[in-house]
């Protein structure tokens, strides 16, 4: 027999773990099993009422900044003004980081694309109102490419259980070209000099991804990154 905890070869007969004193389990006799504990499901139960409880408290609280905003500034400039960007930031900020918390086992793959959704829609309210021309050309491009390789990077690191560090490099390497292509939006839509930035980047992550790329084809290297970063 072994210790359930530590894993030490025990005696036969024996009560208790020498070395940790965990007490003996047998299954077989049915000795030394831990006795049901007679509250199993009311504490998950309260700590779940208390984080909906926080988090109404806080909608509240956010409901309540966000018309003194518009209160104060429409007192004192007659308009909307700069109470609509504290609008369109608190929305985005609320669905972003508190809208997953309502939920139990929020998902990733379901609340990742509302997160981009609603920051690509702030990004277009923002340019709408300020008479912009930038969201189409630039912003949208730069939001669907980031959101693209973050959610695929989730669904692969999700549901691919080996190759993880194949995996990263070939991400790295798509980084790289996802900086040239940022690059080719902002010199479309503000008309600044291209390869100022994102060469250096897209070398730096070719470098890397295409090390990691390599070491996954070498065994032991493999293996040893594997142990190193626990992929």
């Amino acid at each position: 027999m072994y210790c359930v905890k530590c894993g030490v070869r025990l005696r036969e007969g024996a009560k208790a773990c020498p070395l940790c004193g965990t007490p003996v389990w047998c299954p077989e006799a049915g000795e030394g099993a831990p006795e049901a504990a007679p509250y199993s499901e009311r504490y998950p139960v309260i700590r779940r009422q208390e984080r909906l409880t926080i988090m109404a408290a806080l909608t509240v609280a956010l409901l309540a900044a966000m018309v003194a905003c518009c209160s104060i500034c429409l007192h004192t400039t007659g308009r909307i003004g700069w109470s609509f960007y504290v609008l369109v930031g608190t929305v985005t900020f609320y669905l972003v980081f508190l809208l997953p918390w309502w939920f139990k086992n929020p998902h990733p793959m379901v609340f990742v694309p509302v997160a981009f959704l609603s920051l690509c829609l702030m990004l277009l309210l923002i340019c709408g109102y300020t008479g912009g021309h930038w969201f189409w050309s630039f912003a949208f491009p730069l939001t669907g490419i980031v959101a693209v390789l973050t959610i695929g990077a989730i669904a692969l690191f999700r549901y691919v259980k080996r190759g993880a560090i194949f995996i990263t490099g070939g991400l790295l390497t798509v980084c790289g070209g996802a900086c040239l292509l940022i690059e080719l939006f902002q010199h479309l839509t503000f008309h600044t000099p291209m390869f100022t930035w994102s060469i250096y980047a897209a070398v730096v992550f070719a470098l890397f991804g295409g090390f990691l790329l390599l070491a996954g084809m070498i065994r032991p290297l493999r293996e040893h990154l594997e142990r190193k970063f626990f992929l």
